[in-house]
């Protein structure tokens, strides 16, 4: 068995059966800090780079990770004694993989463990992309409204806290100003995403140095504007409160910061302990935390880039001048695909996204009902893609049965992806006058699903930052069956739209008396 590690390449290099760098790890050079080290960066965009740096590209464009939740003490630790390395396997339907180990992660930072080291390696001229996966949550808005959520608890102590000592003193004068609120302000650390963005680029203007591209790669709808705005809106917030002194930084930022937009796609689950045992097992690596995925991969990306990028499109990445299109395809048949077999395969009593796929009634719910009817009339025209070739092709993947995805990652989170991915088109159908009967079955599914009990008696734990309000307002389906809908946060004025309520209730009350494979059946027979 070999560790592996920076000193283990060449033996496994010699072995045969995995890829390694074809390139020395002391030529990387930092030149991009990430938020969110997950499965998803792994097996995306920290692959792409690798792929760039095994051309003889780009080798000043390696990354530094950075985590900021206590959970990401273990991706620090695994790292760490890995030298940044970890195996990525991709799985091809036929079962084929692929093996190789990724190398373009030269350093990984866990910010409690020392705050200033991460805003130092982000105040380095040599970084010019600050880059996002921190999830739909991570944006800390309200879907509904899309206004910034000040009130949160982290948001909020890092909107009174100064990050340094000057910044301190300034927001107590501005204070007694104010008239004496707020006379207290101690001088601290970021603890937040947005802390850190903003005070690496309050730093970078202070000393002259040019700001950095700032690159959301998550899933949701204009990720870089969404990202901006957000920002922005802390930033503007900062400034009120008299924390960047005589110099608000909000204006600056505005103009001068790049954020440019981008879809993503790559199905990657969760990494189980059979993907660590069948690494070690079949190639003989002890690889703590590796990571496994499809084998199909897109990136389309907006090219603005004013400090300068890596060659992306040298390796695959699709440079537009407009990602929306791309982004609207992905997010309206991909990820809102998933959320219709995630609940209702979970109700049918299935574990796994390949089972659903091919499910004789969820398989033509999704592809026919939801896609074709109702998520196809929301997509405009996308260049250079045939959307039924996409949406067969969708379908393939989800029947991949070599990655196993599970239904209960694509179910966590959902107030997070419902509001975001699958209302705005409930709404654009709405408006358009068009049916959202298949969209009103699958809010009625995650309605039934977050009761917290199958139709058998399963129990499963309810993954999601919401949880206790989303749980609660399911225990009142018996006295208001529309106490799932009431929540303006999620869904808007949902509830008040007869043409969404009408089938949401009678798919509702069908899950609840009759299950999820009546509900089907009857709306598959009907089409």
């Amino acid at each position: 068995m070999t560790a592996l590690n920076a000193s283990a390449l060449s033996e496994i290099a010699a072995d045969g059966q995995v890829a390694v760098p074809d390139y020395p790890l002391d030529e990387r050079k930092i030149g991009i800090v990430h938020f969110g080290v997950g499965g998803f960066h792994r097996a995306h965009q920290a692959m792409f780079l690798d792929r760039l740096f095994n051309a003889g590209r780009d080798r000043d464009w390696a990354l530094c990770g950075v985590g900021l939740l206590p959970g990401d003490s273990r991706m620090r630790d695994a790292l760490t004694a890995q030298d940044g390395l970890y195996t990525l396997v991709t799985k091809a339907p036929d079962g084929d993989r692929d093996p190789r180990v990724i190398g373009s992660i030269a350093k990984y930072l866990f910010a409690p463990d020392d705050p200033e080291a991460v805003l130092a390696q982000m105040t380095d001229p040599a970084v010019r992309i600050v880059s996002l996966t921190v999830t739909e949550g991570g944006y800390n808005y309200n879907p509904s409204t899309g206004e910034f959520q000040y009130e949160t608890d982290a948001v909020a102590a890092d909107l009174t806290t100064s990050f340094d000592a000057v910044g301190a003193a300034a927001a107590a004068d501005a204070a007694d100003d104010r008239g004496g609120a707020n006379t207290s302000v101690d001088a601290g650390h970021p603890t937040t995403m947005f802390g850190y963005v903003v005070e690496a680029l309050r730093r970078r203007r202070e000393t002259g140095t040019a700001p950095f591209t700032v690159m959301s790669c998550d899933n949701v709808r204009g990720n870089g504007d969404l990202a901006k705005r957000m920002i922005l809106a802390y930033a503007r917030r900062r400034d009120e409160n008299g924390l960047h002194g005589d110099a608000p930084i909000a204006d600056w930022l505005e103009s001068d910061v790049a954020f440019p937009n981008c879809m993503v796609d790559r199905i990657t689950p969760v990494t189980a302990p059979g993907d660590i045992e069948m690494i070690s097992a079949d190639y003989g690596i002890d690889d703590a935390w590796p990571v496994v995925s499809e084998d199909f991969v897109q990136w389309v990306l907006e090219d603005d880039f004013p400090g300068g990028r890596p060659a992306y499109e040298e390796v695959g990445v699709q440079m537009v001048e407009d990602v929306e299109p791309y982004e609207l395809m992905k997010l309206r048949l991909l990820n809102c695909s998933h959320q219709s077999i995630a609940y209702f395969g979970l109700l049918l009593g299935q574990t796994y996204a390949d089972e659903a796929a091919v499910d004789e009634h969820l398989a033509p719910f999704t592809r026919t009902l939801y896609m074709d009817r109702e998520g196809t009339p929301t997509v405009p025209e996308v260049p250079g893609m045939d959307l039924t070739a996409y949406k067969d092709e969708l379908m393939a993947r989800f029947a991949n049965t070599s990655i196993k995805d599970t239904l209960a990652r694509l179910a966590a989170e959902s107030s997070d992806r419902i509001p975001t991915w699958l209302v705005p088109v409930i709404h654009e159908n709405l408006d358009a006058g068009r049916d959202v009967t298949a969209s009103a079955a699958i809010v009625a599914s995650w309605a039934r699903y977050a009761e917290g009990t199958g139709e058998n008696g399963e129990k499963w734990e309810i993954v999601d930052r919401l949880r206790d309000r989303v749980t609660a307002a399911a225990a009142k389906h018996d006295e208001d069956p529309l106490a799932f809908l009431r929540d303006e946060e999620l869904f808007g004025n949902l509830v008040e739209h007869e043409a969404f309520t009408t089938p949401y209730l009678h798919a509702l009350e069908t899950l609840r008396a009759d299950g999820a494979r009546a509900l089907l059946k009857e709306l598959v027979d009907a089409a």
